[in-house]
């Protein structure tokens, strides 16, 4: 808040306006001050002026014989009536030859007095010659600009025009300008303070897309239609905003896809220490048994051929478990580390189902057990998915039903058909899975019973086979308890 308020302190929009005040302030105060010291003088000196031209009228026409005719007292007339000005002329017999009308006759005794130097009034010459004095003289209370002589054609004149006016005029002139100055100063103050908002207006939009640019927020956009440096600025932001948007996602994505490698890596070490782990606790009962009957072999421990046959059997019994073991944990390798591509293509579930079951007849006659395959109707069953991973999978659920096999010794695989998916479900009878184990069925080298597995020669393998087979297509699998046996499932699109 106290940031705010200290931009809006020194905003340009005040200071426009403080500024354009100021000046024009000042320029009232300066014309003001400027009238009040020169005015009256400007006045006096074109008062001085008019005089002088109305001087030269007369000396024109005294040296031309004209100042007894019509159009040397109209020329004369003009001038007195628009400048105010009193005249009086005559010859050198006293005859009076021009009167103006605006009280000449009183000028003719001071005229007199002059030409013989008995007038006493207090006087200030301002321009003097040989034929005339230009000065300030008061009469009676008032002062006057006045002039007076002789010319060479004998011709005298005298005239004045009051100076009292002239102060009045600057005066009142003075007022005027005070009051209009102020009455102008408030106006445009006015006027700048509407201008120059409308000019920060966009400028404040600058303000405010940058903000939220800091807060990485590059929604808002910078709108203009002026066309000037303030649009064009707005239009380099914008662009400013763009490039600012795709570096930061870019960057975020990397740092997304950094920690992502990082997470990985760190996962990928733990699964190597995991791996390294398992893979020495599962292999070392093989070996151990291979070494140990090797070794009886090699000692002669027992000379009879059925023995050595047994020991033969049981080495090589271990060392295919063992292979075994290491054909899935590649398989599982590729699978977790991606170097194995999925292939999705669309095929026919239905008799991939069929021909599993059919080649695995063998196996589930050899322990007794009774199998079902249950469709909702016969016929296709399309779905998408890598056929060969899809395989896998059930072979591996329906491998472990027959090793889990029990009670009623009975497998039923399923195809249940809804609108987007398919679901295969291999049930066996049997005891159901610990709830405290389930959890940790997908994990690698779990066993559930690992004295059982032992018997049949399981892995552990086998479950993330089918986590992994499942995840790399993005598919949902899972398994479900029953009172009677266990359901292992897994769903595919359908084609």
């Amino acid at each position: 808040m106290q940031a705010v308020n200290w931009k809006m302190k020194y905003s340009i929009r005040r200071q426009f306006a403080l500024i354009f005040i100021g000046l024009m302030a000042a320029a009232v105060f300066l014309c003001w001050l400027i009238n009040i010291m020169f005015l009256e003088q400007y006045y006096i000196r074109n008062k001085t002026k008019v005089i002088f031209e109305a001087y030269e009228s007369i000396r024109e026409a005294a040296n031309s014989d004209a100042y007894n005719t019509e159009e040397f007292g109209w020329k004369l007339d003009n001038v007195c009536s628009i400048y105010n000005i009193t005249v009086y002329v005559m010859d050198m017999d006293s005859k009076v030859w021009y009167v103006s009308t605006n009280g000449g006759e009183e000028l003719e005794k001071r005229l007199m007095a002059y030409l013989f130097g008995f007038l006493s009034d207090a006087v200030k010459i301002i321009q003097e010659d040989d034929g005339y004095v230009v000065q300030r003289v008061r009469v009676g209370g008032n002062e006057y600009l006045e002039m007076y002589g002789r010319l060479n054609s004998g011709i005298s004149f005298i005239m004045r025009t009051p100076v009292e006016s002239i102060r009045e005029s600057v005066k009142v002139a003075n007022r005027f300008l005070a009051y209009i100055g102020a009455l102008a100063t408030l106006a445009g103050g006015l006027i700048i303070w509407f201008i120059s908002g409308k000019i920060t207006k966009p400028i404040l939009e600058l303000n405010r897309i940058s903000e939220k640019m800091v807060h990485l927020d590059f929604d808002a956009k910078y709108v203009g239609g002026a066309h000037n440096e303030i649009d064009l600025l707005g239009e380099n932001i914008n662009k400013l905003s763009a490039s600012l948007e795709h570096s930061i996602s870019g960057l975020k994505t990397a740092n997304n896809e950094l920690q992502r490698d990082i997470e990985k890596r760190e996962e990928i070490d733990e699964m190597r220490k995991e791996f390294l782990a398992n893979v020495s606790h599962e292999l070392k009962t093989p070996i151990a048994l291979i070494q140990g009957y090797a070794e009886g072999l090699s000692d002669d421990i027992n000379d009879d051929p059925d023995s050595r046959r047994f020991y033969c059997d049981v080495i090589v019994d271990e060392a295919a478990k063992m292979n075994h073991m290491v054909q899935k944990l590649l398989t599982l390798n590729q699978l977790e580390f991606g170097h194995d591509v999925v292939a999705m293509a669309r095929f026919d579930l239905a008799v991939l189902v069929k021909n599993y079951v059919q080649s695995a007849g063998i196996l589930t006659k050899q322990n007794g057990i009774e199998t079902e395959i249950r469709m909702e109707e016969e016929g296709p069953v399309y779905v998408w998915g890598d056929e060969y991973k899809v395989e896998e999978v059930i072979m591996n659920y329906f491998s472990n039903a027959v090793n889990h096999c029990g009670r009623e010794k009975k497998i039923i695989v399923t195809l249940e058909q809804a609108e987007q998916t398919v679901k295969v479900g291999v049930f066996n009878t049997g005891e159901p899975i610990p709830e405290e184990a389930v959890p940790h069925l997908w994990e690698k080298f779990y066993k559930v019973d690992k004295a059982r597995t032992r018997e049949y020669g399981g892995s552990g393998v086998g479950l993330s086979i089918v986590k992994a087979i499942m995840e790399s297509m993005n598919r949902r699998f899972g398994v479900e308890n029953y009172t009677n046996g266990v359901l292992f499932w897994f769903e595919l699109e359908k084609a």
